[in-house]
């Protein structure tokens, strides 16, 4: 099979899964950069008791309520956070994940199980290396061309 069939029949538990950044409600914007900082990842979501999502915190967003709020380390995450964001779940095609990036404009998606749980995050990250695994041979292909490009021009005047 071709990239297409299988983005169109493999699912997203097939993709490399990041670990998902998760706090409460309650927890401050300050609590949110630490974690990311410790995980190095750009993306807390916001959760209920349950593990259901609320809205999620990024980087970028920090840096929006820096340059709005010079108190915002300290304000609770249920203030700053935004409640758009992109999902699909396990058993989902893999190219579902594409169009919740697409749709949404995101470079994270958020994984959830038939629950509803926020389980784990992928994105663009996980779609490189899906394809990179799954397709070495066109991707080798493709980085040789580009190199060869590269050696067949000229180089000054």
């Amino acid at each position: 099979m071709g990239l297409r069939e299988d983005i169109l029949s493999h699912p997203v538990s097939e993709l490399d899964l990041r670990e998902i950044l998760t706090l409460s409600p309650d927890d401050t914007v300050q609590a949110a950069v630490r974690l990311m900082r410790l995980k190095r990842l750009g993306c807390v979501m916001v959760v209920d008791e349950q593990g259901k999502p609320l809205g999620k915190f990024t980087e970028h967003r920090l840096l929006v309520k820096l340059v709005e709020d010079s108190q915002a380390l300290i304000r609770p995450l249920k203030e700053v956070m935004v409640t758009d964001w992109a999902e699909v779940k396990l058993n989902d095609p893999i190219a579902k994940v594409l169009d919740a990036m697409q749709n949404h404009g995101m470079r994270f998606v958020i994984v959830l199980d038939d629950d509803g749980k926020a389980i784990a995050l992928t994105g663009q990250r996980g779609m490189m290396e899906y394809i990179a695994d799954h397709f070495p041979r066109q991707v080798k292909v493709h980085m040789i061309d580009d190199a060869k490009l590269y050696m067949d021009q000229r180089e000054g005047a």
